[in-house]
């Protein structure tokens, strides 16, 4: 049976959730700081931040971003380096571009306003399916569904469904599948995209077995009644990350430590780095390739190791803390106190920060 077909068999469960769902919404959605105040600009910025990212972690992050830009004409305006700075320890540095990107459309098109509108929402850069979904609901209470991992979980779920959900044709007969039964009133829409949000986040939950014994929606569920939960949803295993071999130089002449901005194109674009070479270094070679450089070494010490995973890459890397004589040109000099407050050095390089005591 494919999805077309199974979602047409259950679309008397997706009919009868509703009610129960947002009942339970009312009394169980956590406070969040972006459910107080649901402006159109506030829904946009926190989803995008929730991209990829635990909702505790953006919290911070959140009240932190709209105070530095509390308006799209703030954020359009925005220094790149403050913005990447505001943004250092969220990851996924690309997001934060396209905000900018998204927030420069917004003044010249829409009057620095995000439209009412599904399709200009999906012409804005940064903004997929999900988050055109998310927007056009909550904040404008559209009937938009909005589709991402916790939903697909949800209804493979309720629906017994074995379909593959990382293939674009399983997300999109769910979204129509959804949108068939979404609620028109504004404030029903706004809230069943939260609802199902929220039941998936924290009862039909992503790792380990679900807590159907706290679901509204338990009653309606094939997967409980079949006792088979963790069969759904379905998703091929991931494929195995490229690992990238890397030396990292904490290099210092007096208080001024070697930074250097990455190209402004690839993988963490236009951030600060340590200087790095993609190839592990022994002590020889390490202070070889230095003096290579021209910089005139006068200590050289291991530090620990570290590691960092991307998506699709693995970075392991071996680090050296090393005094040189005199700054050279080829690299910008900062203090700890600059580092911390002005450079944003992304978390890759987590583990060198603490060493110079400092916090991301």
């Amino acid at each position: 049976m494919n999805i077309n077909q199974i979602m047409m068999k259950n679309q008397t469960i997706l009919n009868e959730m509703t009610a129960p769902l947002l009942y339970w919404y009312q009394g169980a959605a956590r406070d969040l700081p972006w459910r107080r105040d649901v402006t159109p600009y506030h829904v946009w910025i926190s989803e995008i931040m929730l991209q990829q990212t635990r909702v505790e972690a953006v919290k911070g992050y959140y009240a932190r971003f709209l105070e530095a830009f509390p308006t799209v004409e703030a954020l359009a305006a925005a220094d790149d380096d403050v913005l990447n700075k505001v943004w250092q320890g969220l990851g996924y540095y690309s997001r934060a571009r396209n905000l900018k990107k998204a927030a420069i459309r917004l003044v010249e098109d829409y009057d620095g306003c995000l439209p009412a509108d599904h399709k200009a929402l999906l012409s804005l850069p940064g903004i997929g399916a999900y988050t055109a979904g998310a927007i056009g609901s909550i904040a404008f209470g559209l009937p938009t569904p909005a589709v991402d991992g916790n939903v697909l979980r949800v209804v493979t779920r309720l629906c017994a469904d074995d379909a593959d959900i990382m293939k674009q044709t399983t997300k999109d007969t769910v979204t129509a599948a959804l949108a068939e039964i979404y609620p028109e009133t504004p404030d029903e829409a706004a809230m069943m995209t939260q609802a199902l949000m929220e039941l998936g986040a924290t009862v039909c939950v992503p790792n380990g077995s679900p807590h159907c014994e706290d679901c509204p929606l338990a009653s309606l569920c094939r997967a409980h009644a079949e006792g088979t939960e963790m069969n759904y949803p379905n998703k091929p295993p991931k494929k195995g990350r490229t690992v990238v071999d890397k030396t990292v130089f904490l290099l210092r002449c007096g208080d001024r430590y070697a930074i250097r901005k990455r190209p402004s194109e690839g993988l963490l674009s236009g951030l600060w780095e340590f200087p790095s070479v993609d190839v592990v270094l022994d002590e020889q070679g390490a202070a070889s390739y230095l003096r290579h450089c021209g910089l005139a070494v006068e200590t050289i010490d291991r530090i620990p190791d570290a590691k960092h995973i991307f998506t699709h890459i693995e970075w392991h890397m071996r680090g050296y803390a090393v005094c040189v004589k005199e700054e050279l040109p080829l690299f910008v000099w900062a203090d700890v106190g600059e580092i911390r407050d002005i450079y944003s050095i992304p978390s890759a390089f987590k583990a060198f920060l603490k060493h110079l005591e400092i916090q991301i």
